[in-house]
């Protein structure tokens, strides 16, 4: 009886440790930084001044004071298919394992896809890209492990491409081991206040995996779409924001840096995030730790870099973590831009019912029941999001 006490008094310390502001009457008051006024007070109220000024400048502030810079140049790149295989789940599909090569200055860093191609399509197929962020069994070439987490059959059946890479070839997420992945081929990165981290070479092997999809005839590269979960959230809006290549983003119960706002102080902080997880932003990032309104940016910001293109969001009842409301009060701040391209967004003013979903919208949002992860239920909305947007695009 005595060892249950002590668990259960360590367990309330953990748990306590770690619990930030969950009481919405305690958000303090705060004044979000302006979407459409650029640096020099200028008002921005046409889609060149947002594409040539505004926009340019947002990825800049992320990049110095958040995410870091996103190194562009590499000597060169291969894709090498180490496994081909026809008829798969029964016939209906094509697996393919590529290898993703990557050369700067003599290293080289490899990338592993995995990719299922329905053999029903008679055109290239859209994709879904998952940047997994749990373990790699999850997304099992074999399927002799199914998860939630990718239920790749559903997709299949579904009439998409399915594919994922796991984090662990671009950056290991570890505070020790990080910088054996990408930033091998950086390494003046560790050292820049403004450097990439993990979560920036997560977002880089995403861009070189649509440099992949550019080439492979199966795939419709104006049709990729990428998905992450809680840090792999917080990678696909960062890759969705960096390259416009990728036509739709999909962040599931991406919390603090991913789409919740960090001036509402509720949930995870810039604070603890920065503590917990010191290898995934940059370093300037940690200069806002105690001093949030300091911060020249906010996550509607973020958000707004994925306009014009659809953005689906999530929430779970139980993650308050990741703070549902400062959430979907991001995407609602976001809707003068999408109306800068002629794009009404379609939500509410309050967040829709647990279990309902806004699907008709150009940014689509749930909350359902349960806790932080990645469900059947949040893929179905996915596929559902995906539908309603495809048939309109070019």
């Amino acid at each position: 009886m005595r060892r249950i006490i002590v668990l259960c008094v360590v367990f309330s310390w953990v748990v306590n440790s770690h619990a930030q502001n969950y009481d919405e009457l305690k958000v303090p008051a705060y004044t979000l930084p302006a979407l459409l006024k650029t640096v020099a007070g200028k008002s921005v109220n046409t889609v060149s001044d947002w594409e040539k000024i505004r926009r340019p400048e947002i990825v800049s502030l992320f990049e110095d004071n958040v995410y870091g810079q996103m190194p562009k140049q590499f000597d060169s790149i291969r894709f090498v298919v180490g496994n081909d295989i026809k008829n798969v789940m029964a016939g209906r599909a094509e697996l393919k394992e590529i290898q993703i090569n990557v050369w700067k200055n003599g290293k080289r860093v490899s990338i592993h896809l995995i990719e299922f191609i329905p053999n029903s399509r008679r055109k290239a197929a859209p994709v879904f890209l998952l940047i997994n962020n749990r373990a790699p069994d999850r997304t099992d070439p074999t399927r002799a492990i199914k998860a939630q987490f990718w239920p790749a059959e559903t997709l299949i059946d579904s009439g998409y491409a399915v594919a994922a890479f796991h984090v662990s070839d671009a950056a290991p997420d570890n505070a020790d081991h990080f910088q054996d992945g990408v930033l091998q081929l950086y390494p003046e990165q560790l050292t820049m206040p403004n450097g990439m981290k993990a979560i920036g070479a997560w977002a880089w092997a995403a861009s070189r995996i649509m440099d992949y999809f550019e080439q492979d005839q199966s795939i419709d590269a104006k049709k990729v779409m990428v998905v992450g979960h809680s840090r792999g959230g917080k990678a696909a809006l960062w890759t969705g924001a960096q390259d416009k290549r990728f036509a739709m983003v999909f962040a599931n119960c991406s919390g603090n840096t991913g789409v919740a706002i960090a001036r509402r102080q509720y949930g995870e902080t810039i604070k603890k995030i920065n503590s917990s997880f010191p290898y995934w932003f940059c370093d300037n990032y940690k200069k806002f730790n105690d001093n949030v309104d300091s911060l020249p940016v906010d996550q509607h910001m973020l958000v707004s870099l994925i306009a014009p293109r659809p953005l689906y969001t999530t929430n779970a009842s139980k993650d308050l973590w990741a703070d549902p409301t400062g959430s979907f009060l991001s995407l609602n701040e976001v809707e003068p831009v999408y109306a800068l391209y002629g794009k009404k967004s379609n939500l509410s003013k309050i967040a829709p019912a647990q279990g309902d979903a806004i699907i008709a919208s150009v940014m689509g949002y749930h909350i359902r029941e349960g806790i932080h992860d990645l469900t059947l239920f949040d893929w179905v909305n996915f596929i559902r999001f995906a539908n309603y947007h495809i048939p309109k695009m070019k």
